[in-house]
């Protein structure tokens, strides 16, 4: 009777948990605002790669338009800030919204962190993960108009394989070969990027005022 009881108590926490829906993204203020130009500052880079900054930054531009919004040009920008003495991401974070709207015009910022970004190597497999989180910020009023966060990995290929212990050790070798050629955590921050600002997805950004979809969001960002 025992186990009859745990198994019922079961399959109803299974139940509802299979009935719960997604908790709906609340976009009234993205859609108060409906931004129509992005500007994109050099993101904080939280990782040990140095260059992780302007891997992402090359392709971050790529989603946005995509979605249909109009993304000022990264290395205008990054030169802007240098004349003016700025180098260093921090010290652009800390820059106010209102000398940012002064200066570009732009109607809204994204704020990107880089959490995680390169490749862990392990005795059998090595792992190249992107990890990005993102806010959205109205220029004009100071309102954060959306957040989100996006990972890609390299192991999500990999999930796959077989050949047993053998196989995974001359994967593992040639991971290793690869990546020390090639710098593939740049296509994986391409693939985190696209995750993170394609519009349409869950909990996404909207589409744009440039894109033939603006307007017709998915029911779940209504």
């Amino acid at each position: 009777m025992m186990r009859l009881s745990v198994l019922c108590v079961l399959l109803m926490i299974a139940a509802l948990t299979g009935c719960a829906k997604p908790t709906p993204y609340d976009y009234s203020a993205f859609r108060q605002s409906n931004p129509r130009s992005i500007l994109i500052p050099p993101p904080i880079n939280q990782s040990p790669e140095v260059g992780a900054g302007h891997s992402v930054l090359a392709q971050i531009t790529f989603p946005l338009a995509e979605s249909g919004y109009y993304v000022f040009p990264v290395a205008v920008v990054e030169e802007t800030f240098q004349r003016n003495g700025l180098t260093e991401a921090q010290d652009i974070r800390e820059v106010s919204l209102e000398k940012l709207h002064s200066i570009f015009k732009a109607d809204a910022v994204l704020y990107l962190d880089i959490k995680e970004y390169g490749t862990k190597y392990m005795v059998l497999a090595s792992d190249t993960r992107v990890t990005l989180e993102a806010r959205l910020v109205d220029l004009r009023n100071g309102q954060q108009l959306w957040n989100g966060f996006a990972t890609a990995s390299s192991a999500e290929q990999q999930a796959n394989s077989s050949g047993g212990v053998v196989g995974l050790l001359v994967q593992a070798v040639a991971e290793q070969i690869v990546s020390t050629m090639v710098d593939r955590s740049y296509g994986i921050a391409g693939i985190a990027g696209n995750r993170l600002l394609l519009a349409g997805r869950h909990r996404g950004l909207l589409y744009g005022p440039r894109s033939p979809l603006y307007g017709k969001d998915p029911v779940e960002t209504q």
